[in-house]
């Protein structure tokens, strides 16, 4: 089993900045992806970032630019730096950790720009 942590949502008005903390226990290996959806109300859960063991990383074409992930593999934990914030940004985050025998996710953060 993984437990998955997350911290640092809440409230920012438009330009602002949050920065994501997830952090990953019990079953964990570093060499394991991992990243950060996000779910719109009313809308499907979709890809923010994602962060392979060797540093690669992947960002949807939405946050291009403003969204930074990065990871402390000695820590188990994944970062989600966002700028430049949207109301279009505005929905609950969530951590994903991805195991070869499944995907673990996190208990969901709630990011809300104001305009």
């Amino acid at each position: 089993q993984v437990q998955l942590v997350e911290s640092g949502g809440g409230l920012v008005q438009t330009g602002g900045s949050l920065r994501l903390s997830c952090a990953a226990s019990g079953s964990v290996f570093s060499l394991n992806t991992m990243g950060w959806y996000r779910q719109a109300p009313g809308k499907e859960r979709e890809l923010v970032a994602t962060i392979h063991a060797g540093g690669t990383t992947r960002l949807s074409d939405s946050v291009k630019g403003r969204f930074t992930i990065s990871r402390d593999s000695a820590k188990y934990t994944v970062y989600l730096q966002m700028n430049s914030l949207t109301p279009e940004d505005t929905a609950v985050y969530y951590c994903n950790y991805h195991a070869s025998w499944r995907d673990y996710w996190g208990q969901g953060t709630q990011v809300t720009v104001s305009s």
